[in-house]
Parts: C-alpha cells; structure tokens; sequence
C-alpha cells in the first residue's frame, strides 16, 4: 500500500531563523527600533540633603535678625515721635504763657522810663505853689518837656513840625484854610497839632491849617448919569 500523498497540501512549519530575519527586515522598513525604559534616578546622597537644611536654617535666621533690627528702628523712630510731640505741646504752653506775659507787662520798660517825667511834673507843681517867679516855673516846666521828648526818642518816636512846609497829605491833616500873602498857597500856615512817628512810620499826621490865596475884593459898578433932560 502506498503512502498518502502530500501533493495539495501546504506546510505551515516556518523555521525560527526566518522569522528573525523577517522582523529585522521590518524594523530597518520603519526606521523604528525601540527604546529602552530609563533607568530609576539615584537618590541624593545624606550629606547634600543636610547641607540645604543648614543654608535654609541660616536664611531663616538672617531673616529673622533683619525683622528685629527693624523692629527696633520702628520702635525708636516711635519714641521719637511721642517726644517731639511733647515737645511742640510744651512749646506752645510756653508761647502763650509769654504772651500773656507781654501783653501785661510789655510797657514795663517804657513805663520806668516815663517815670522821671511823672516825678518832674510833681516837682513844678509843688514849685509853683510856692515860687512866685513865673521864669522859674516856666523853665522847669520846659526842662520837663524836653526830657519827655527825649524818652519818646528813646523808644523810636519823633516829633515833627509842619509849620512853613508844603502841604503834603502824607504827614499833614489840612483843618481849614486861611487865606494869605505871607507865604503861596498849599503851604501850612500854622500848625494846631504836631506830628509823631514810630521808627519812621506816621503815628498821627501833623495837624494843620492851609494857606490859600486872599480873595480879590469885589468891585461895585458906579451908577449910571441920568442924561434925561425932560426931568427939571
């Protein structure tokens, strides 16, 4: 009896080595080959992991030292502030209290300066009570005047005269005005008060009277001559 005939039948069996070779193939056709995973990162080593905590540990501190010198300067720059202001309230109750002084006692000076002026006017009083010579009255009180005016000088205030001067509403107060030859007009021809100035500024102006030309006297017409001749 014969064997089977293989003949219309195909094997299926495929050696290994073709295999292999068919996948190569592949792999160049595709350009692709296949990538190993990535090996696991090696832990830090001990010593880098302390030396961070060390530098952190350091930064905390510096930190830390900045806030409290600044803190101290904000404390200091208070307290600086709580004394200025007790200072600028102390000033003021020394400012009000000067000026409660001055405003009371601010003549003091000036009051013992007049002082003498006051005692002369008591002694020419008392002079003339019993003195019947007028001359010495009279110089006395002059010596009183000029001692007055002197104190006034003392204290910046001068005494001016307008009489005979242009009239200049600046420093002279025109009362009236009266009419004359003696001198052109718009000059003071006499003076009723005089002037006073503190340091050169005008106190009072000198009050006085204007000259002013005299008025020409009014001329009367003569009466006609009567030259009716029918009147006997």
């Amino acid at each position: 009896m014969k064997p089977p005939s293989d003949k219309g039948q195909f094997s299926t069996d495929i050696g290994q080595d073709v295999l292999d070779e068919a996948l190569k193939a592949v792999e160049r056709r595709s350009g692709k080959t296949e990538e190993a995973p990535a090996a696991p990162a090696a832990p830090p080593p001990a010593d880098a992991s302390a030396q961070e905590l060390e530098s952190l540990k350091a930064s905390l501190e510096l930190s830390m030292a900045k806030g409290r010198e600044l803190m101290g300067k904000i404390k200091d720059e208070h307290e600086k502030m709580l004394r200025a202001v007790a200072d600028l309230e102390n000033y003021k109750k020394r400012a009000l209290k000067e000026k409660d002084e001055v405003q009371r006692f601010g003549i003091e000076k000036l009051l013992k300066d007049f002082l003498p002026v006051f005692d002369n006017f008591d002694r020419a009083l008392d002079a003339a009570k019993s003195a019947a010579d007028y001359d010495s009255f009279k110089k006395g009180i002059d010596m009183t005047r000029r001692l007055f005016e002197d104190t006034l000088g003392k204290h910046g205030v001068k005494t001016f005269s307008a009489k005979g001067q242009p009239f200049d509403p600046n420093r002279h107060e025109a009362m009236t005005a009266a009419e004359t030859a003696d001198m052109p007009p718009n000059y003071v021809h006499s003076e009723v008060l005089r002037g006073f100035t503190l340091n050169d500024r005008l106190v009072r102006p000198a009050l006085v009277i204007v000259s002013r030309t005299p008025t020409a006297p009014a001329t009367v017409d003569a009466p006609a001559a009567d030259t009716d001749t029918s009147k006997p």
